[in-house]
């Protein structure tokens, strides 16, 4: 399994070969049970449940192996969007495709039936010159190449931006002060929308469950929509405030996201930004208080650069990725209210939602198999690699393969070596037989990758190779790997390395362990208070020495006043 799909179950069961050709892959549906494929030809496959028609391949309920979407297949596709029982696809091309369920209506010779419902089982063309979507529980929006928007869909909450009166569900229409209609199909004619943003390019499109936010040239943020938490970023005391209006606290918005009931924005000074709907923490800000008035993010009370966020339209996690490479997750986690962002082992944002969130995507992820290696990944693959060395390393009558200049750039030891005339005789075999040939073999791995691969119990003698060869930085990395595996049953073995090589900071950290640790006795019984005993009593005794030192220092001070 590739490793950029290793956190979706639903892609284990393909084969190894056809994951090889995959190009782009989109997860969604309530479990992650749904999947769209891209291959690197141009193909395009359905995977999982075909619930509401959403896999777009026709009469299926279930597959569980590869369908063709053949409304797609060739098609250039860039990305893909999806609600609570629709999706769209977006072609390179700027053509835009939509299928799935549809409800609370369709149209029928230009009149929409409030009581019918109907499904699309396969993409149909929607609109060209479309560079952006984005889709809502039950409403859509696209962006144009002229940089308008267009909106269709439910609009019970004017989540399209405005009041349409052409035709209403009520049976008193005469008396409905809400006219607002359910727009199946955008008719991409003037709208209230396009009169609204005449002036202005709009560049950046989000939806929320009921409700859409968008972002305009200078960076100005517009939402419409329900705001029954505040979602809007703004206060609301009657349906009118509802349409479409500006978010007065934004100049330098770059990119906006939303959650179910919630909205973060990122701004051109890597801030974040959140307000709405908080019941799980996803605004991020230490409590769960909903907020209509945007709320800035902090780390532990700390402002750190952001470079990327993250929501689903239907969930409520919150992720955003620092400036250093990190993915920080808040909100629903597991299950978990997480009030404050927190930070993760993973450096993108799909592998920390997939792990903490709902199993879904928040956008197609692409993939990047056919890239060029970087450097680390070609100096690990030249690593014993026999075809393109030019010196071999035996140790226990094996062979290392490496590379001189490597060994040259990266340690004294060889540096000082092939100062000598050896090297200019050709020669290319050196022996040693001073440490074991695993462990030698990962100091020369180490050289390459800078990182150790040997197991824990080993790491000790790759030590002692360190303390030889005057190794400074792989000393420190041995005693961060020892530190991360001190146990019960080794921290007196690790404390006897420590004071062996004079290593007063991992003394330090054995001691501490073993105090703060003192509960596992009841665990390891006699055996482990007299690890701590036998630990702490050399510790003591050297503190007992310099106390008396420090008080016959004090005595001669006295005596001499």
């Amino acid at each position: 399994m590739c490793s950029e799909l290793r956190s979706w179950p639903i892609f284990n069961s393909l084969e190894p070969k056809f994951v090889s050709q995959i190009h782009m892959v989109f997860v969604y549906g309530k479990l992650g049970n749904e999947a769209l494929i891209v291959t690197k030809d141009k193909m395009v496959y359905g995977l999982g449940n075909d619930i509401n028609g959403c896999l777009g391949i026709g009469n299926e309920n279930v597959t569980l192996e590869l369908k063709k979407v053949e409304a797609l297949c060739g098609k250039d596709i860039k990305t893909f969007a999806c609600g609570s029982g629709h999706v769209l696809a977006l072609t390179k091309e700027g053509e835009v495709y939509s299928w799935g369920y549809y409800h609370r209506g369709r149209l029928r010779d230009g009149i929409i039936d409030d009581n019918d419902t109907f499904m699309l089982n396969t993409p149909t063309l929607v609109k060209h010159d479309i560079i952006d979507i984005a889709c809502g529980s039950n409403h859509s929006v696209v962006l144009t190449k002229d940089y308008k928007i267009y909106m269709w869909g439910n609009n019970k909450y004017l989540q399209l931006g405005y009041f349409h009166s052409q035709h209403c569900f009520c049976k008193n229409e005469e008396n409905c002060g809400r006219k607002s209609s359910l727009i199946l199909e955008p008719t991409f004619k003037d709208t209230p929308i396009l009169a609204f943003f005449k002036e202005m390019k709009v560049v950046y499109v989000s939806c929320g469950g009921t409700f859409t936010i968008v972002i305009t040239e200078n960076g100005d943020v517009y939402s419409c929509g329900y705001n029954c938490v505040g979602q809007l970023g703004r206060p609301s005391n009657n349906d009118l405030d509802n349409m479409l209006r500006q978010v007065d606290f934004f100049n330098d918005a770059v990119k906006i996201v939303c959650g179910f009931e919630h909205t973060l924005a990122l701004t051109n000074g890597r801030e974040i930004y959140a307000w709405g709907g908080n019941n799980n923490g996803q605004l991020g800000i230490g409590n769960k208080q909903c907020s209509s008035k945007p709320i800035l993010v902090k780390y532990k009370l700390q402002r750190i650069k952001w470079i990327d966020i993250a929501a689903l339209p239907c969930y409520n996690i919150s992720v955003a990725l620092s400036e250093e490479g990190r993915a920080y997750v808040w909100g629903d986690c597991c299950g978990q209210s997480i009030l404050t962002p927190t930070a993760t082992s993973f450096s993108n944002v799909h592998d920390a939602i997939a792990y903490y969130g709902p199993s879904v995507m928040h956008k197609p992820l692409v993939l990047y198999m056919n890239k060029e290696p970087s450097v680390l990944e070609s100096l690990k693959a030249a690593f014993d690699e026999s075809s393109t060395s030019d010196l071999k390393i035996q140790v226990e009558g094996q062979f290392i393969h490496v590379h001189k200049a490597i060994l040259k750039i990266r340690s004294e030891y060889f540096k000082t070596m092939f100062q000598h005339d050896w090297i200019e005789n050709n020669q290319n075999v050196i022996k040693h037989d001073q440490f074991s040939y695993v462990v030698y073999k990962a100091y020369l791995k180490y050289l390459y990758i800078d990182a150790i691969d040997l197991p824990l119990e080993m790491v000790s003698e790759l030590l002692d190779l360190a303390e030889t060869y005057c190794e400074k930085n792989l000393k420190q990395t041995c005693i961060q790997m020892i530190k991360q595996g001190i146990t019960a049953s080794n921290v007196e073995y690790f404390y006897g390395i420590a004071v062996k090589y004079t290593l007063e900071e991992l003394q330090e950290f054995c001691i501490k362990f073993a105090l703060n640790n003192h509960k596992l006795a009841l665990l390891y019984a006699d055996d482990f208070a007299k690890q701590v005993q036998n630990i702490i009593k050399p510790f003591i005794t050297k503190a007992c020495e310099v106390s008396n030192l420090v008080i016959l220092s004090l005595k001669d001070n006295a005596h001499l006043k």
